[in-house]
């Protein structure tokens, strides 16, 4: 029995009834969903491992142009530095200075001409042929045409000794007030004066200490010229 109020029974009529039936059903109205457009099904999706290796190209991609950009800003900024602490320094196309070729005594150490001028000097190796050791040594062409020989190996020490020509310098380094170049040693800051003499072992010595507590004149190195040769003979 139909109770719906707005869908009257139809009649049932003799021969029409199943017509009448299959028109309703062709006439009534299709559900919604049926008229909405299909969505995409699993079939269509594209497969996981592919979304995934996509995926991972891209991000190795990206990785790769960040690291290509990043060691290029360094190898830039490191050349950059190098070139400016190049030109900074006046060191570009400059050839590196060879290390001086010192004389080796006993012999011809200088020339005369090398040592013209009053308090011009050179240094040299002194070989010792009695105990074969070697030690830095120096001529000094003093006042009154004396050509002046001597180690520059503390007495009884390992510090090397100096020929101070800047009287400036001299005064800031060693405190000493001179009117000369002064033999000075920057260990224990004595100062020796090779105008005149001091006591040694054997009687004096040209090197009176000045200033400091030395032990004595630095060691001697007997020089002689012959013609235009400077010659280191023996050490004292």
């Amino acid at each position: 029995m139909n109770n719906n109020p707005f869908r009257p029974e139809q009649p049932n009529i003799p021969g029409v009834v199943k017509k009448v039936a299959e028109q309703s059903a062709a006439e009534a109205p299709a559900p919604e969903h049926a008229s909405l457009p299909a969505k995409f099904s699993s079939t269509q999706m594209p497969p996981l491992w592919v979304i995934l290796s996509a995926t991972g190209v891209l991000g190795v991609c990206l990785l790769a142009v960040w690291w290509t950009r990043g060691t290029s800003a360094k190898e830039k900024s490191a050349s950059e530095t190098v070139t400016a602490a190049t030109v900074a320094s006046g060191a570009e196309n400059v050839p590196a200075k060879a290390p001086e070729k010192l004389a080796v005594g006993p012999g011809e150490i200088a020339t005369t001409s090398e040592l013209g001028k009053e308090w011009s000097s050179k240094k040299f190796i002194f070989h010792d042929p009695l105990t074969s050791q070697e030690s830095p040594a120096m001529v000094v062409h003093l006042p009154g045409g004396v050509y002046w020989g001597f180690s520059l190996r503390e007495p009884y020490g390992t510090c090397e000794m100096e020929l101070v020509t800047d009287m400036a310098r001299l005064r800031s380094e060693y405190n000493y007030r001179g009117s000369h170049p002064m033999v000075g040693d920057p260990c224990n800051r004595a100062v020796f004066d090779l105008t005149k003499y001091g006591s040694g072992p054997a009687g004096l010595v040209r090197g009176e200490i000045a200033q400091g507590a030395a032990v004595r004149p630095p060691l001697a190195i007997e020089i002689q010229v012959h013609g235009k040769q400077i010659i280191a003979k023996k050490l004292e």
